[in-house]
């Protein structure tokens, strides 16, 4: 029997990250029923929502029946025996890493030093989720593995690039998953998914075996229903390894969680950064972003409408991604079989390599100073994580890498800067359309200021209360 997204052969599980590792420790459930239950709700819906690229069935069985004995033992660790899953861009001991791409790779020998960490926090690793070829994209569609489909309305896109780990936290198959960001892919998909999504400070959760992902424009980080959850995963995910290039002053967020923020002054910036090609707020995502500056100021919060001073940033970004994308193709089986876009970015960054290249990383400093003027004035800059409501499954579908590009700017415009300048920032969730997908807005900061921001984000989280809020268990709805 085909199980269609929303019915279930394993009732949904409404836990929480750290409300599963509490049970777990408390003797209240085993880690082998809490993993056959995600297993099962993943097998029921991936032919529907088709979240994941590889599913690790008896893998994980083994885990969480390693997790029991420990339990049983009496150890206790952040996340002994829960199950999550990783975005398909981390090495996973035994599997292969595709990052959305067609072919045959090779299983991974050794895993991440992010998956590493999951790992010794006791972590279940229950699969790997989609994402588009390389990471490139606001959407999860590709050959490779089809279509990748949004909770709230499987004719829509989850967003992306982590758009499988996204709409597995999102339909409750895990209760968090691992993703990255190189231009919003945590906070876009986060967005239309109605998550919480943290992109963290450059180097926080280490990228090794790479020195760096994207040439510094890419970092891994949590995606959760919960900011509490967020900030766990965060932190057990988080730490150096020898080798990286960038190693930021430890912090701990989980505690902040419950922290008063004090009385912050907040920037709301509605306009997004110049690009070539333009793009416009839609009114709905508009009166969603100033509801929540509304919120902000009834907490007690002082808010005003102001603008970072982006300038040319787009400069130090373009050179960056697409040397990324160069180098990661040289990785893959057969380039031939490879999306013509991303065969295109390929021969795009070979072009802006060199010297190009290395003015873009020169760039970072100044602009830095530049955007950074801003909390000179304010504490945090409340932007939209999107300038629309989430795509249909297939808009992208075709398009030229040009049209592609127009399209991704006019509809994801805002996101991308702050990973050119290796900042945090948090998708909240915004509310809903009036058919309703979800829409969200970022809580974006300065250099290492993700205690702030999760502190923040979790007073707006007790006064929406947006956990409280799941897919609806009906046909699919349109925009």
């Amino acid at each position: 029997m085909t199980a269609e997204v929303g019915t279930q052969v394993e009732p949904r599980e409404t836990r929480g990250l750290a409300e599963q590792a509490a049970a777990l420790a408390a003797g209240e459930v085993t880690a082998r029923e809490l993993t056959e239950r995600a297993l099962a709700r993943i097998a029921a819906t991936q032919p529907t929502l088709n979240a994941f690229r590889r599913v690790r069935g008896e893998a994980a069985l083994a885990e969480a029946d390693a997790a029991d004995r420990r339990l049983a033992g009496g150890e206790r660790l952040p996340l002994l025996g829960v199950p999550v899953a990783v975005k398909d861009d981390v090495d996973v001991a035994g599997e292969p890493t595709a990052f959305g791409c067609p072919g045959d790779f090779p299983r991974k020998q050794a895993d991440s030093e992010a998956v590493r960490r999951l790992r010794a926090a006791g972590a279940v690793v229950v699969g790997k989720t989609n994402s588009p070829e390389l990471g490139q994209w606001p959407f999860t569609e590709g050959p490779a593995f089809g279509d990748t489909r949004n909770p709230w309305s499987p004719e829509h896109t989850p967003g992306g690039s982590s758009g499988g780990s996204a709409a597995a936290v999102a339909a409750g198959l895990v209760p968090a998953a691992l993703g990255s960001d190189g231009a919003g892919s945590i906070r876009i998909p986060a967005a239309w998914s109605h998550l919480v999504g943290i992109k963290p400070q450059r180097g926080r959760i280490s990228t090794m075996p790479e020195p760096e992902a994207f040439k510094g424009i890419t970092v891994f980080g949590p995606l959760a229903r919960t900011v509490r959850d967020a900030a766990l995963l965060l932190d057990v995910a988080s730490g150096g390894a020898e080798g990286d290039l960038h190693r930021p002053s430890p912090v701990e967020v989980l505690p902040e969680a419950g922290r008063d923020p004090g009385r912050l002054r907040i920037a709301l910036s509605l306009r997004p950064p110049w690009t070539a090609t333009g793009a416009s707020l839609d009114p709905v995502v508009r009166a969603a972003v100033t509801g929540l500056a509304e919120r902000f100021a009834a907490l007690g919060h002082e808010v005003e409408e102001a603008d970072p001073a982006y300038g040319p940033i787009g400069l130090a970004f373009v050179p960056r991604a697409t040397a990324g994308i160069r180098e990661w193709t040289g990785r893959v089986p057969d380039f031939a079989l490879l999306d013509a876009r991303t065969r295109g970015a390929a021969r795009t960054g070979r072009l802006l390599g060199g010297s190009v290249l290395r003015a873009a990383r020169a760039a970072e400093a100044p602009l830095r100073r530049r955007v950074g003027r801003i909390f000179g004035r304010y504490d945090v800059v409340l932007a939209p994580t999107t300038a629309t409501p989430p795509l249909r499954i297939g808009d992208l579908a075709g398009l030229s890498g040009w049209q592609t590009d127009r399209t991704m700017i006019a509809h994801c415009p805002y996101a991308w800067p702050w990973n050119a300048l290796g900042w945090p920032g948090v998708n909240v969730p915004a509310g809903f359309t009036g058919p309703g997908l979800p829409l969200g807005a970022q809580l974006l900061g300065p250099e290492s200021s993700e205690p702030l921001l999760v502190r923040l984000a979790a007073q707006l989280e007790a006064d929406r209360r947006w956990f409280e809020q799941w897919p609806p268990q009906t046909e699919p709805r349109g925009r």
